[in-house]
């Protein structure tokens, strides 16, 4: 079986964020509450799909790319959104997706 790795605002251990580029953050419905199990999408600065995982009962997700543009967008029963982020290098950039109907 194949499955996303657990979601969490933690970095796991031996993630070295000098070297990586990690875009992490939180699903969140327009009340500021979070929404779990909402799928996140990774699209490239041209749009493209990159990656997708479930973010977690808290509306965590973490996603490991390269510096660049990036848009976020995020599905779920509650709505959907999006949100922009374009890391310039290596470190932990955080940006939430709030999303609505």
């Amino acid at each position: 079986m194949c499955s996303a790795p657990t979601q969490g605002q933690d970095i796991p251990a031996g993630v070295d964020v000098e070297k990586e580029t990690v875009i992490t953050g939180r699903v969140l419905a327009g009340d500021g509450q979070p929404v779990g199990g909402a799928f996140v999408r990774l699209l490239d600065g041209n749009g493209d799909f990159t990656a997708e995982v479930v973010a977690s009962g808290t509306g965590d997700f973490r996603f490991f790319a390269a510096p660049g543009s990036w848009t976020l967008r995020a599905l779920s029963s509650s709505g959907n959104g999006s949100a922009e982020v374009a890391p310039e290098g290596a470190g932990i950039h955080n940006v939430d997706v709030t999303v609505a109907k």
